[in-house]
């Protein structure tokens, strides 16, 4: 079996109904099935071997639980096999990834649980690649809020380029990788600027990158929205199941991206302001009582 077939393989319901089909694909589900075991174990075992914290276990299990669930329905469900007919239903399943999933799956801090359901080898092992020079070094360079917020903004617009964006829905393995660096880039993004203790003055550069995210896609939005031509056409075939022209098609993913998307990134860079606001005050507070 190609790769091609392989990563289209689908369950779908009613003859002639691509668009309600499952999407069951080996490269999807397997990844998604592993890490759920993964986390789940290791989260057991950190729960047996101390109760102390069990209320931030159990938050950053939720946490885990609402990201992986819509990663999974993102990914699996037939909002996945419509997205290849109907581009905003394409567009829903991309702000899943980046924004909704991603920062959900980073608020869950999984990588500690993780790393706890592996033999004490493995995680000895994992470790000491972790120090390694060379990672430390390609790890410092990526994960500085600039690069990660230019890697994240790359991502998204280079995807969006006609050519590119219609190679992926022609090819499993574009498509695939498309999702990927959507995703990824996203992980990345929200590591580096989600707060984190001892990094709440942090919190001001955030701000900074999150409000620049939502301007740049919500540019790329309101592009797609005043287009008077269509971008990518073989994307829109399907835009009557939702009784759109393609263009109109088109015209709603734009306003996805541009508004719902855009007020998940406005969203938290007002969080953001709000927690160094605080922190700052916190600080400086000590330093009046001493000063009086």
């Amino acid at each position: 079996m190609s790769f091609d077939a392989l990563v289209s393989t689908s369950i779908c319901y009613g003859a002639g109904a691509p668009q309600a089909g499952w999407t069951l694909a080996l490269p999807i589900t397997l990844p998604l099935v592993v890490v759920a075991l993964l986390y789940t174990a290791g989260a057991t075992r950190l729960v047996r071997r101390s109760t102390r914290s069990r209320s931030l276990r159990l938050r950053q299990a939720l946490l885990f639980a609402a990201g992986w669930a819509i990663l999974a329905a993102a990914l699996v469900s037939p909002l996945h096999a419509l997205g290849e007919r109907v581009f905003t239903a394409h567009m829903i399943e991309h702000e899943l990834l980046m924004a909704v999933a991603a920062p959900l799956l980073v608020a869950s801090c999984p990588a500690t649980a993780m790393m706890w359901a592996l033999p004490i080898k493995l995680r000895l092992a994992f470790g000491a690649a972790g120090h390694a020079k060379v990672l430390r070094t390609v790890w410092a360079a990526i994960s500085r809020p600039v690069t990660a917020t230019f890697l994240h903004g790359v991502a998204i617009w280079a995807w969006h380029v006609p050519v590119l964006f219609e190679a992926a829905l022609a090819q499993g393995v574009l498509h695939y990788a498309q999702h990927a660096s959507f995703f990824g880039s996203g992980l990345l993004f929200w590591w580096v600027l989600l707060p984190r203790s001892g990094r709440e003055q942090a919190c001001g550069s955030a701000v900074m990158h999150l409000f620049f995210t939502s301007l740049h896609s919500g540019l790329l939005g309101v592009l797609l929205l005043v287009s008077p031509r269509l971008w990518y056409p073989e994307n829109g075939t399907g835009a009557e199941l939702w009784s759109l022209s393609p263009l109109e098609d088109q015209q709603l993913a734009g306003l996805v991206m541009w508004v719902p998307a855009g007020l998940i990134y406005g969203s938290a860079a007002l969080l953001m302001a709000a927690l160094w606001i605080r922190s700052s005050g916190r600080k400086e507070a000590p330093h009046a009582l001493h000063a009086a």
